[in-house]
C-alpha cells in the first residue's frame, strides 16, 4: 500500500511539528491493519527559512519514524512561501487482511483511541489564544503513532476501521457507515475530549474546515433537540493525526478496550454502535 500526506506547521516548535506530519502521514497504514515499511519525505522550504529550523522538522519526522520501526530512503523538496512537510509511506499488507472502512456490520460497537479537538486547539494556537499547557497536552497526543493501536485491533480482530482527520468524527463515522450500508448513532457524552477544548469553542474559535465539515454532514445526521451549535462543532472537528475509529463485533469489545489500554493508546472509549439504519445516517444522542 501506498499513501502520502503533508501540510503546513499547526504548532511552533518545528522538531514537533516534524514529529506530528510523519505520524499523520503513517495513520492510514495502521488504519487499514497494515505495517509501514519505508518512507519518503516530502517538503517545501521557504528561501529565508533558517536551515537549523528545516533540520529541526526532519529531525522530528527521523525520529518518529524510528518509533514506527520505518526507515526514511529519500525525499523531495520545493521551494514554497509556507513550509509544509510530511511523507509518502510505502506499507505491507496481505490481501485478504485488510481492514476497510466500508465493512463494519450492524451491532458492532465504535470504539475511538484518540480525544478530538486538536483543530479548535491549533486554531487557537496560531492566534495565540490558547494556553500553552493546552497545546502540549494537544501535541503529544498529535504525534501518538495509532502503532499500537492497530497492533490491538489486528490481535483482537475487528470488522472496520478508519483513521478519524480532515473531515472529523462525524465525517469519518459517516463514510465507514455508508460503505457499510450501515447507520450508525454515537453518544456525545462517550466522546472524550482535549482539556481545553470546550471551553476555547465557547470563545468561537474553530478553524474553516471544520465549519465546512457541518455544513457537509447536514443532510446524513440527525442530532437530538437543543443541541448547540458548537456541539455540533466539537464532533465536526477537523483533526490531525487523530485516532482510529474501530468497528468491533459486540462480545470483543472489552478484549479490544482491554488491548488498546495495554498498547498505550490515549483512550479507548466506546463512543457508539453500528446500526442496520439507513445507510450513512448518522445518530448523535446526549
Amino acid at each position: 500500500m501506498l499513501t502520502v500526506d503533508f501540510f503546513p506547521p499547526i504548532v511552533d516548535d518545528a522538531y514537533t511539528y516534524g514529529e506530528i506530519a510523519a505520524a499523520n502521514a503513517l495513520s492510514d497504514v495502521y488504519a487499514m491493519g497494515g505495517r509501514p515499511v519505508t518512507a519518503l519525505n516530502v517538503a517545501a522550504i521557504p528561501e529565508d527559512l533558517p536551515s537549523e529550523v528545516f533540520a529541526a522538522i526532519l529531525k522530528g519526522g527521523a525520529d518518529k519514524a524510528a518509533e514506527a520501526g520505518i526507515t526514511i530512503i529519500g525525499g523531495h523538496t520545493v521551494t514554497d512561501v509556507e513550509p509544509k512537510y510530511g511523507m509518502a509511506v510505502t506499507g505491507f499488507i496481505h490481501p485478504d487482511q485488510i481492514i476497510r472502512n466500508s465493512s463494519a456490520v450492524p451491532g458492532d460497537r465504535l470504539v475511538l483511541t484518540k480525544p478530538i479537538g486538536t483543530g479548535i486547539i491549533s486554531t487557537a494556537g496560531k492566534a495565540q489564544e490558547a494556553p500553552e499547557e493546552v497545546l502540549a497536552n494537544a501535541a503529544r497526543v498529535m504525534a501518538t503513532l495509532n502503532k499500537g493501536a492497530a497492533e490491538a485491533m489486528i490481535e483482537v480482530g475487528v470488522n472496520a476501521a478508519t483513521d478519524v482527520t480532515g473531515y472529523g468524527l462525524i465525517g469519518h463515522l459517516s463514510e465507514m457507515a455508508s460503505g457499510s450500508g450501515a447507520g450508525a448513532t454515537i453518544s456525545l457524552s462517550a466522546i472524550p475530549v482535549l482539556p481545553g477544548t470546550i471551553e476555547l469553542l465557547s470563545r468561537g474559535i474553530a478553524p474553516g474546515g471544520t465549519h465546512r465539515n457541518l455544513a457537509g454532514v447536514v443532510e446524513n445526521t440527525r442530532w437530538p433537540d437543543g443541541f448547540s451549535d458548537n456541539e455540533k462543532l466539537l464532533l465536526c472537528d477537523a483533526q490531525t493525526s487523530g485516532g482510529l475509529l474501530i468497528a468491533v463485533p459486540a462480545d470483543r469489545t472489552d478484549d479490544l478496550v482491554a488491548a488498546l489500554k495495554a498498547s498505550g493508546a490515549p483512550t479507548a472509549d466506546v463512543v457508539g454502535e453500528v446500526t442496520g439504519g439507513e445507510a450513512g445516517i448518522i445518530e448523535v444522542t446526549a
